[in-house]
């Protein structure tokens, strides 16, 4: 709490960020209303541990200033960066003095000509706020942890969980973190920083398997010690090229042995495992991946499209999948095996759809708008099964039927996570025989009722082979790009108080 306030006020705290996965890879762009802004009371609407009557709500006098979060996908336009941040901005400057401010944000946001853009949108934040606001960051493990980052935050953590079942958990930890040090009228905490020099998909380092199960199972460990506030491992985000993409360690908390100790024991463990991280699920080509999941008696089979899922940042239309998929002769009659595409944006395929109505047959052209280097518009002719307005992402949905294929096409793109997003489109999941879904690792719904599943290693933005992307500007050497590299310094850097300077680059 700041020096003016009584023991006895409670604290007054904003809540603003901007969150999305930007894949520099893609050729796609995000403009501002992909974020679908809150703004001013309706920020608090977001989380339910912040509802009236709950017991962080009554903790402290709470104001929303901007909150934003897209669906992953290309860069950010410069435009779409300065309309979203000046409002953040003037609506932070419109709010009474503040003792403290929770940041939540993806963590993995590019943006055209920004480098390194939470680390910049919080610098602003606090030029407008003032030095003595304690600011607690939440992220996604997914994220990417900055020095700069690191310093301009008091408080940091993000998820323990791939895929994120925690996340909501995790805000809310942040956000306690945050009450009980302003509560205390404790020092800032201190910080302990470890970058390491590993940089690894999502579906290789999921928490479901080892051996980030263990890895992710030492942070409670590491938290629970004397001295420790929290501890945070960030894998990083794989699909962007910065000098900031890469797994780093932060530990906070008021003991600079504890939290060094605690940072570099997981750095270790992260550094250590390197060679044992796999992908979730076995995987394959494409087509090899049909064959098998008609061979199979397992139903519904599962297939990952993994290179343009939209919810790792790629574009989405993709077409690549769908045409291979249209082409087998086994799906092309009626009776043939049931398979469910999701999804292919085409705007204007959609609204012929929609036009022609339910039953109708029609001949419509999809895809490929944004990003054509892989294949081009996929054309359809079938009879539309089904049509769905409304929809937050894809706004509008429709079904066509060919073969025996039932491909999803949305006026605008849409991850598909959940049962409801396929009977909500008079699909069922459960008695198809194959389920192709532009993912990585399934979500919890889908691989609940997944028999069995495979990652197909497609072509797209958010390429698994991350060798052949051609990153050029992350820090090297860089695990798995320089596989036989020399251990690197894990020692922890403490990083200065968000109110002291920081200077050199111990990185």
């Amino acid at each position: 709490m700041s020096q003016s306030s009584t023991a006895t006020a409670r604290p007054v705290i904003a809540v603003a960020g901007l969150g999305i996965e930007s894949s520099t890879f893609s050729p796609a762009r995000t403009e501002a209303p992909a974020f679908h802004p809150s703004r001013g009371a309706d920020v608090l609407d977001r989380y339910p541990f912040l509802a009236p009557g709950e017991e962080l709500r009554e903790a402290a006098d709470w104001h929303g200033a901007l909150v934003g979060k897209s669906l992953p996908g290309g860069m950010v336009t410069a435009a779409a960066w300065s309309a979203l941040t000046d409002e953040l901005i003037d609506r932070l400057a419109a709010l009474p003095r503040l003792d403290g401010l929770w940041y939540d944000i993806h963590g993995a946001m590019t943006v055209e000509g920004v480098e390194d853009a939470e680390a910049v949108l919080l610098e602003r934040i606090r030029a407008t706020v003032g030095p003595d606001v304690i600011v607690s960051t939440s992220m996604d493990l997914h994220g990417n942890v900055s020095r700069e980052l690191t310093h301009r935050s008091d408080l940091i953590t993000c998820y323990r969980m791939a895929p994120h079942e925690d996340h909501m958990e995790t805000k809310e930890r942040a956000v306690r973190n945050l009450v009980d040090l302003l509560a205390s009228g404790a020092p800032r905490p201190v910080k302990a920083w470890v970058p390491v020099p590993v940089l690894l998909a999502g579906e290789q380092t999921s928490t479901r398997i080892e051996p980030a199960k263990s890895v992710y199972a030492a942070v409670d460990a590491v938290e629970a010690t004397d001295g420790v506030t929290d501890a945070a491992i960030w894998v990083g985000y794989a699909w962007a090229d910065e000098a900031r993409n890469r797994a780093a360690v932060v530990v906070t908390g008021p003991d600079r042995d504890a939290v060094s100790a605690g940072a570099e024991r997981l750095a270790r463990g992260f550094w250590q495992a390197r060679h044992d991280f796999d992908f979730v699920a076995p995987t394959g080509t494409f087509d090899g991946i049909l064959d098998e999941a008609l061979r199979s008696r397992h139903r519904p089979y599962f297939v990952s499209d993994t290179g343009d899922n939209p919810t790792a940042g790629g574009a989405g239309d993709v077409t690549w999948g769908l045409t291979r998929l249209l082409e087998r002769p086994e799906f092309q009659k009626d009776d043939g095996p049931t398979v469910l595409y999701a999804s292919v944006p085409g705007p204007a395929a959609v609204g012929t759809a929609v036009a022609a109505g339910v039953g109708a047959t029609v001949t419509v052209t999809a895809g490929a708008e944004v990003d054509d280097r892989h294949a081009g518009p996929v054309t359809l002719t079938g009879v539309v099964h089904a049509i769905r307005h409304g929809d937050r992402d894809a706004e509008t949905e429709v079904v066509i039927r060919v073969g025996s294929v039932y491909a999803i096409l949305t006026r605008l793109r849409k991850p598909y996570h959940h049962e409801h997003d396929f009977t909500d489109l008079d699909l069922d999941p459960r008695s198809a025989d194959i389920v192709i879904v532009k993912i990585g690792y399934l979500e919890p719904e889908l691989f609940g009722m997944a028999a069995a599943w495979k990652m197909a290693l497609t072509p797209g933005g958010v390429d698994q082979d991350l060798v052949r992307l051609g990153h050029h500007r992350i820090r090297r050497p860089m695990f798995p790009f320089d596989r036989d590299m020399a251990d690197p310094d894990l020692t922890a850097r403490i990083i200065p108080a968000s109110d002291q300077p920081l200077t050199g680059d111990d990185e």
